[in-house]
């Protein structure tokens, strides 16, 4: 089976110069772990839920949350997104992009196809395939 049966089409995205504020806001709001960061069409960070825990210590350090969402007004996706970001292109077997997530340790991958972001395929997506795989046998 290929990545491109499995993943997520419809990806929300963050720009590279959107406030860290936006970015909680959709994952809480939308129940989202990753997002890709864009400048342009182009693919150049990703934010997880890890991210925006550690760039929300102020919260853990005794700030009211208003004072933390101000805080992260402050703070653009640039600052706190981790670049360097390993992807796939749509024709990779899932379990190829599986064992990569696991040696990777990482949650996602996007997926890239000549240059542009057309995918993002999870640990989730994976694992709901292999459920409804076990629910046919």
């Amino acid at each position: 089976m290929k990545v491109k049966e499995i993943m997520v089409k419809e990806v929300a995205t963050l720009d590279v110069n959107d406030e860290l504020s936006l970015a909680n806001d959709i994952m809480r709001l939308g129940r989202i772990r990753h997002l890709p960061v864009v400048d342009g069409t182009r693919l150049v960070g990703i934010v997880s839920e890890r991210d925006l825990f550690r760039s929300s210590l102020a919260q853990a350090l005794g700030y009211a949350t208003k004072d933390t969402r101000d805080l992260m007004k402050t703070l653009h996706i640039k600052d706190v997104m981790v670049t360097g970001v390993i992807t796939i292109p749509p024709d990779t077997e899932v379990c190829e992009a599986t064992k990569m997530m696991i040696e990777e340790k990482i949650g996602c991958l996007p997926v890239v196809e000549d240059n542009l972001l057309v995918g993002l395929i999870t640990e989730t997506d994976v694992l709901m395939q292999y459920v409804k795989e076990c629910e046919t046998r």
